[in-house]
């Protein structure tokens, strides 16, 4: 269980959820006991807009940009929609040292060594049946314009590919790449971006060009990397409980065949919340995390009312702008 009170991020939530972010809005200041960071923003499209370009300009995979506007249509969602901007992120549970990888979210997120910010960035994770280990491991290397040599699992999948792919725009390494302990996994950039917030790869992680960009000229050799793969996360921001819930990576391949997503509930989600809530369970709006798990929009949601809410003779007194906004958008 997480029980923190967040001075920068509730105040940033209720001053920006009513504005578009800005383009990469991916560092955020980091005080110890944080455990959320970032904001709800929102955009308004324009005639030529699809969600590729509205998540990758606002530093956002794909799936998670879907997800968070279901009644919109991806490819072309026509002039003057508004599209909510789900950049607000649970920080992950346990050490916060080097690079924390959530395959569920498809997110990765980086403490630096001072420990004053974190950074967070959307990626591209495995295809069906080529899966990323969980576990700890560290970045051994880092290549600049890496060349690729495809082993023979893949090339078993795909005879055409060649023996050795030099570095150039047709690399699926893009331009940098850091290799990890476990042999033949990398974190790399794409001749491909539209391939993140998707499961596009055979266990490699992929990242916005501009992403790696940043990323591999902060990170160095030794740096450790800690991969999970946490469909649920809960967390306490200003005594209420928060609840963000992932897709799964069947749901991720419905969504990128614009097919509805089988409903699924998580089978640890009620059990996870009940920690988290500790003695206050009876406060927990149980309904909504049921919605929640149904609906997987990756989104912290309240699950318990503010104490204005809860001593209010009616109950409506406490509802924050983050929640009447993501009402709206759930509403559409």
């Amino acid at each position: 269980m997480r029980k923190n009170r967040i001075l920068g991020a509730a105040a940033a939530i209720v001053a920006t959820v009513v504005y578009a972010l800005p383009a990469s809005a991916r560092e955020f200041p980091l005080t110890p006991n944080q455990i959320a960071v970032g904001d709800i923003g929102e955009y308004t499209t324009k005639a030529k807009d699809t969600l590729l370009d509205v998540a990758r300009d606002n530093d956002l995979g794909y799936t998670q940009l879907v997800m968070a506007n279901r009644a919109i249509n991806p490819w072309l969602p026509g002039d003057g929609k508004r599209v909510v901007l789900p950049n607000f992120y649970l920080l992950p549970d346990g050490p916060r040292r080097g690079i924390v990888l959530n395959l569920a979210e498809q997110r990765v997120f980086y403490f630096p060594p001072k420990g004053k910010t974190v950074e967070t960035y959307p990626i591209g994770a495995g295809v069906q049946g080529w899966n990323t280990p969980i576990g700890l491991t560290r970045i051994v290397t880092k290549q600049v314009h890496p060349g690729w040599a495809p082993p023979p699992s893949i090339r078993r999948e795909r005879p055409e590919l060649p023996a050795y792919m030099p570095p150039g725009p047709d690399n699926p390494m893009g331009d940098l790449a850091m290799g990890l302990a476990w042999r033949g996994f990398y974190l790399h950039g794409t001749n491909k971006p539209y391939g993140v917030g998707r499961n596009v790869s055979h266990g490699c992680i992929h990242f916005y060009p501009e992403d790696i960009e940043r990323l591999f000229h902060e990170v160095s050799v030794g740096t450790p990397v800690r991969v999970i793969n946490q469909e649920t996360m809960t967390g306490w921001i200003d005594n209420r409980l928060y609840v963000a819930v992932f897709p799964t990576k069947d749901q991720v391949d419905e969504i990128d065949i614009e097919h509805p997503i089988t409903p699924i509930v998580p089978p640890d989600l009620m059990q996870r919340v009940r920690d988290a809530a500790g003695n206050r369970a009876d406060e927990v709006d149980w309904a909504l995390v049921t919605r929640l798990g149904l609906e997987r929009n990756g989104i912290p949601t309240a699950v318990t009312p503010s104490q204005v809410a809860a001593n209010s003779s009616n109950g409506s007194g406490g509802a924050s702008i983050i929640d009447r906004v993501l009402a709206t958008f759930r509403a559409r």
